[in-house]
């Protein structure tokens, strides 16, 4: 008599649904990787120009600060001393040191010293740009490099003729060691003015004024103790 067995037949079991929330996080991610690669290759697209561009209004702002130039050549003043002259394509600079611009007229001789310098305004940072005169050991006229304050207030530093007039012989004069400035820059209330390192700030926008004061103060203290012993190095065009 012959064996028949029955085999039941398991039927395979379907798996659940997908839940809408894991489909959307795979949607989420795969539009954020796409977004991702979309942003980071308009960055590399754009950086150069960017970079270029950037350079274009430092130098600007350098020929304005120094009317006598006819070229410029960059140079960094070191943290133990010192100064070197940034080679063509040399972006990056040593931590500590202070980056600043030799401004030559058409015979090469050195027509002044211009440095950025930056404070915190009513909106945001100030950054400028002020010529320095190694003769007169003063500022001998400034810039804005960038800014975002309140316009017809704030933007007055770039307007007003009475605050500019701050910065054609303003006082940077260091102590007899060389060792810092023997004044601190800053700007006082409009009217008091009693000395050549302070600044009358204008009226209503003491806050910004006061940003150009620190501006140039904290540039200054870090620069000029190194830079006026190497002077010479930076004097001609070479």
């Amino acid at each position: 008599m012959s064996d028949h067995r029955v085999i039941p037949i398991v039927e395979q079991a379907s798996p659940p649904p997908e839940s809408p929330t894991g489909a959307m996080i795979r949607t989420l991610g795969l539009v954020s990787a796409i977004c991702g690669l979309i942003i980071v290759g308009a960055y590399q697209g754009t950086y150069d120009a960017v970079a270029a561009n950037k350079r274009i209004a430092t130098e600007r702002a350098v020929f304005k600060v120094i009317p006598a130039a006819k070229s410029i050549a960059e140079f960094v003043a070191q943290p133990g001393g010192g100064v070197s002259k940034v080679g063509a394509g040399e972006t990056a600079i040593p931590p500590g040191a202070v980056k600043f611009f030799a401004a030559y007229d058409e015979s090469g001789k050195l027509a002044g010293i211009a440095a950025e310098g930056v404070g915190k305004g009513y909106a945001d940072n100030v950054r400028i740009m002020f010529g320095y005169q190694p003769d007169c050991q003063c500022v001998v006229g400034i810039g804005v490099v960038s800014m975002r304050e309140t316009p017809g207030i704030g933007d007055k530093i770039i307007t007003d003729k009475e605050f500019l007039a701050n910065f054609t012989a303003l006082d940077l004069k260091l102590k007899a060691d060389l060792s810092s400035l023997a004044n601190e820059v800053k700007a006082v209330k409009h009217g008091s003015k009693a000395s050549a390192w302070q600044i009358d700030a204008i009226s209503g926008a003491t806050i910004t004024s006061r940003a150009v004061g620190k501006a140039i103060n904290d540039s200054a203290q870090a620069l000029l103790p190194r830079l006026l012993p190497n002077l010479d190095k930076v004097a001609g065009k070479s």
